[in-house]
């Protein structure tokens, strides 16, 4: 008796050691996979049914082939710094890095649905180079709002440094800011009703070549006219037209413009009536300006506290017209057409395309056919630095944070390949010139 009881005590034990074995291995194991999960991109497909079709990386590259990763990310990649999903992850500095960091997931980016058919037969997208095809991504996620933004997009995206993430900012700094974007309205831009269903766009910008051209009636012919920084028209109708259907800016631009181009006539952004605002979050500061401009009230923190930014929009503003930048869309213009050298120097957290690419790169994902006027080309020397230095012959000024050059080659080469038109020079300039 005694011995049987000994052995049925025995069982027990084994048993509950068994099962306390399991539950722990099983407890290692959720930690491992909370740690080591794969960043995942999310597709808007199925958007209609209110489901996201969550897709792995590695699925993402074995089923996604424009999703492939470029020869410039196949570098060393640095570990992914994970944490539970419930979590922002420890802040990283750009200090830690001599140059920029290139992680497992650099070139993989969110997806949404098309925000409206694309029937156009000259448009953009249909072009037949094989170059421009592998690198554009036509649906690409362009805006961030409350709806398409957690805990794990933070941590994802605070591995990059502003403008292309968060690098070194606090969750509770901008994710407040975050929860008040509301969805914008898409599509941004629509055919123009009795036209031939496409959208015809011309982006200018604020180079020297636009002085003496004449293309201001060439310009407000298009359906829509993209503008950014200071975008002086009054005075200059003739050379750069005077409407602006769509204004790209930074806090910082619309804030300083005015100061610095006041005595070329600029006096506030464009405020034409039913203009849509495209802001580029490009730091900390944007997050701050945005909250104003949402709320409605002063800025609270920061470089411009106590400002009313809402007054910068001359009355124009409206929830339904103004669109922020995806971090995605900025990271991708960056890493897959302007990934400047400057990226592998001391510097490289300032590194990042101007906002005159950033607008002509919003252009070229909404609209069929860009033209772009005053930007860089090989000429620029004959040109002083902005269009509305009518009577004053300026150096094009180079700053450290943008590679002109860069940006100048890629202009020409998406013009030879006829996938814009670039500016190039007017008959009446070359008439000008002329001894």
């Amino acid at each position: 008796m005694i011995g049987r009881s000994t052995k049925f005590i025995s069982l027990v034990l084994v048993l509950t050691a068994t099962i306390i074995f399991f539950l722990l291995a099983l407890e290692n194991l959720t930690i491992k996979k909370d740690f080591d999960s794969t960043w995942t991109a999310i597709s808007e497909r199925n958007r209609a049914s209110g489901e996201y079709n969550l897709l792995k990386i590695g699925d993402l590259l074995q089923n996604k082939e424009e999703l492939s990763p470029t020869a410039d990310t196949s570098q060393r990649n640095v570990s992914v710094t994970s944490a539970p999903s419930e979590t922002p992850i420890p802040i990283l500095l750009k200090k830690r890095f001599k140059k920029l960091p290139q992680w497992s997931f650099e070139d993989i980016y969110n997806l949404d649905a098309p925000p409206r058919p694309m029937t156009c037969p000259q448009s953009l997208r249909n072009s037949k180079d094989q170059e421009f095809q592998k690198a554009f991504l036509p649906n690409i996620r362009m805006y961030m709002h409350k709806n398409n933004f957690n805990i794990r997009e933070w941590n994802r995206l605070s591995h990059f440094n502003n403008p292309f993430g968060f690098m070194e900012m606090k969750y509770d700094d901008v994710m407040p800011v975050v929860k008040l974007i509301p969805k914008p309205k898409e599509p941004l831009l629509l055919p123009k009703p009795g036209g031939d269903g496409c959208v015809h766009c011309a982006v200018v910008g604020t180079a020297g070549i636009m002085n003496g051209s004449k293309m201001g009636a060439e310009i407000d012919a298009h359906d829509y006219v993209f503008r950014m920084n200071a975008a002086v028209t009054n005075g200059f109708e003739e050379d750069v037209g005077s409407r602006t259907s769509v204004y790209v800016h930074t806090a910082h631009s619309i804030t300083s413009a005015p100061i610095f181009y006041g005595k070329f006539g600029y006096k506030a952004a464009p405020h034409d009536e039913g203009i849509k605002y495209v802001l580029i979050p490009e730091g900390l500061r944007d997050f701050q300006w945005l909250n104003s401009v949402l709320t409605g009230e002063k800025v609270s923190d920061g470089q411009y506290r106590n400002r009313d930014a809402r007054k910068y929009y001359s009355g124009q503003y409206n929830e339904t017209r103004f669109y922020v930048l995806h971090q995605d869309f900025l990271r991708y213009i960056r890493n897959r057409f302007l990934k400047s050298v400057n990226l592998n120097k001391g510097f490289w957290a300032i590194v990042r395309p101007t906002n005159g690419a950033f607008a002509l790169f919003t252009a070229l994902h909404i609209c069929d056919t860009v033209d772009a006027y005053g930007f860089m080309t090989e000429d620029y020397a004959k040109y002083s630095n902005y269009y509305f230095q009518k009577f004053l012959k300026t150096k094009v000024v180079f700053f450290a944070n943008h590679d002109y050059i860069m940006e100048k080659n890629l202009w020409k080469s998406l013009h030879d390949k006829k996938i814009l038109k670039l500016f190039q020079g007017s008959e009446s300039q070359q008439k000008t010139e002329e001894p």
